[in-house]
């Protein structure tokens, strides 16, 4: 038997045995006086398992009645007969039927009585002893629930808020899916906290934005804040499909048979023009951040090529705006868990969090640094606010080099102008492998060698002025790293992890639920380049983020892309590069033609948000040297991977 599996048994036996004691010999009031933790008192193996169904007050499937959707719950026994209620952590998902939750793909499995046996994941197995209630509601339209998947629409958020509105006393609930016993949550104190990953975490965030009372505090991992930055950026579009194939991908059978006009309506209002239409003002949560009343605890891989770290620097930016009381965990993965990328650390934190989130106990970690960010694979650094105390945005300007394409970047205003033709056949790995030789299919800009670090913290911007040689251009901006180093390796399947043999174990276990998951290790490469951040854009949306219109060939155009948020820095002896082209292949899709563009580079920039500002550029790029232009091409991740990617709860 492994050590570490030696001793993940010994401790769960010693925590056995450790809560026996407490429970014998201590009443809950008893143990939690002056409590900084909460203590696995009570019994998972006895806790209470029932299913209600919450009235939603909404008809999507219209079939004459309201649709309810399907609450399971996990709660312990002991604080029910006690007369204690408990605080709670929900999970709103659409794939706790079709697709899976987590790392190994789990699914809600139930009795001959339709309760729920397995709970995906470990949050009611850690949770229940340590007296929370645990609760998984299908998302409308899913699994056990009536209705229809709307996508991050009314119906997705109402009726998880429904679901809220009924642990404070608020909605009605029923013992069955179509009977008339009524349901009452009598068993809570109705303070909740809403966890998930990706569309689950999403459905937090909109819930969060709604402004429910109950709503204490949101963990949203891997989340959308906005729909329509999921589909497209400023018009470019990111995938080659809507959200009426998303809906049609989680839907249960029965749904999908009643749900016709829904999925006309994702169709109607979602064209592939790329415009901003009332279907994504209904799923933009950011505008709704003043009704935030929740804690927000955000998490996030910012290689994230799934959910981008777009999602990231709005919603946070717009919390901060509205002084939400905030925390963040930034990592180099994908799209990936933090239960499988820093497992203990991450237990640990989340269990604190909802501790003082939901208990209100005082164990300061409202007083810890507000960062984590993973510098390095499994190196780990805080930031006591985030982005850093003196971060400013500082303007770079790029200027002509030596060669057509390979040009510099600076804080001097560039001249002339640099060219390049779309090319769909290559990516922003293409552009990276050959910055420092001239290509057709980008124009590249590079600092000299740093002599000291240089550290991004924040959301970039780059403003370019470019003349189109055809009626429709896309446009890819990206801010590159470009030295040795070893990182995640975020482009293969897994994303920067690796999945082992290995159990560890995370809470009890019943028979048919295990709290043991298969352990994880990070999955790493070595690269001569890093691309750090990155933004694109239809250019036909230049004189509106909403709306895009046909170019007119031979005219100059200004536009300013957004680039995602990022915390990176880059060491002494590398080069920081800003790269310009047209489509980044299998990251957004292709215009209807293929243009080459020309860049005036007096009217280019880029804004930079450093840690000590263009005072800290300055330093870093004084007295160095340029580097010699490397003659082969450069190591970086694969290109990024063709595939139609959803906001799953899976890894």
């Amino acid at each position: 038997m492994p050590n570490r599996m030696r001793f993940t048994i010994w401790r769960l036996l010693a925590t056995a045995a450790t809560a026996a004691l407490m429970a014998a010999f201590l009443s809950p009031a008893a143990a939690h006086a002056a409590p900084r933790e909460s203590r696995p008192v009570y019994s998972y193996e006895d806790a209470i398992r029932e299913a209600v169904w919450v009235d939603t007050g909404l008809d999507l499937d219209r079939d004459g009645k309201h649709d309810r959707v399907a609450v399971d719950i996990v709660r312990p026994r002991e604080a029910a007969a006690q007369g204690r209620r408990v605080p709670v952590i929900m999970d709103a998902s659409p794939y706790y039927s079709c697709c899976g939750r987590g790392n190994e793909s789990q699914l809600k499995t139930y009795d001959a009585d339709g309760d729920v046996v397995q709970m995906p994941l470990f949050y009611d197995n850690y949770f229940v002893p340590r007296g929370y209630a645990f609760v998984g509601v299908d998302l409308a339209g899913t699994n056990r629930s009536d209705g229809c998947v709307d996508v991050g629409g009314r119906s997705d958020i109402l009726s998880a808020k429904a679901v809220v509105d009924w642990l404070n006393g608020r909605a009605k609930a029923y013992t069955t899916r179509t009977g008339a016993t009524k349901a009452k949550a009598t068993w809570t104190n109705g303070r909740t906290g809403m966890i998930g990953k990706s569309w689950d975490g999403t459905i937090a965030n909109g819930v969060a934005a709604t402004g429910v009372e109950g709503l204490k505090t949101i963990v949203p991992i891997s989340a959308i804040s906005s729909w329509y930055d999921y589909y497209f950026q400023q018009g470019a579009p990111l995938y080659d499909s809507g959200p009426d194939w998303l809906s049609d991908y989680v839907e249960s059978t029965d749904a999908r048979a009643k749900c016709g006009p829904v999925q006309q309506t994702l169709v109607d209002g979602a064209p592939r023009t790329g415009d901003w239409t009332p279907l994504w003002t209904e799923r933009d949560y950011v505008k709704d951040t003043r009704k935030v009343k929740a804690s927000v605890f955000l998490i996030h891989g910012m290689q994230d090529l799934n959910v981008r770290m777009k999602h990231v620097g709005q919603w946070w930016d717009a919390l901060a705006k509205n002084g939400v009381e905030r925390k963040i965990w930034l990592s180099q993965t994908g799209h990936v868990d933090p239960f499988d990328f820093r497992r203990a650390e991450w237990v640990d934190t989340l269990h604190r969090w909802f501790d003082h989130e939901l208990l209100g106990y005082d164990n300061g970690i409202d007083r810890e640094p507000m960062a984590d960010i993973e510098r390095h694979p499994d190196q780990w650094v805080t930031s006591k606010v985030w982005p850093p105390r003196g971060t400013d945005t500082t303007t770079l300007r790029p200027a002509k080099g030596t060669q057509a394409g390979v040009g510099t970047l600076g804080l001097s205003k560039g001249k002339g102008t640099e060219t390049f033709t779309d090319d769909p056949q290559h990516s922003e790995t293409d552009w990276a492998a050959h910055i420092d030789q001239p290509t057709p299919d980008k124009a590249g800009f590079v600092t000299k060698p740093l002599t000291r670090d240089l550290r991004l913290s924040g959301s970039s911007e780059i403003t370019v002025t470019a003349t189109p040689s055809t009626t429709t251009a896309h446009l890819s901006a990206v801010l590159v790293d470009l030295g040795p180093d070893t990182i995640r390796d975020y482009a293969t399947s897994g994303e920067g992890i690796t999945t082992l043999t290995d159990r560890t174990c995370w809470g009890a276990s019943t028979t048919g639920d295990s709290a043991c998951f298969k352990e994880t290790q990070a999955k790493t490469a070595d690269v001569d380049y890093t691309v750090v951040s990155r933004g694109w854009a239809d250019l036909g949306n230049h004189a509106s983020d909403l709306h895009g219109a046909p170019l007119t060939p031979g005219k100059a155009y200004t536009m300013t892309l957004d680039l995602a948020a990022t915390d990176h820095v880059v060491p002494a002896g590398h080069r920081l590069a800003l790269i310009v082209a047209g489509t980044d292949k299998d990251l957004i899709d292709p215009p209807s033609t293929k243009p080459t563009l020309t860049l005036d580079l007096s009217r280019t920039k880029a804004r930079v948000p450093f840690v000590g500002g263009a005072h800290a550029f300055a330093r870093a790029t004084a007295g160095s040297v340029h580097a010699t232009p490397q003659a082969t091409p450069l190591d970086g991740v694969t290109a990024p991977r063709t595939t139609h990617r959803i906001p799953e709860g899976g890894r």
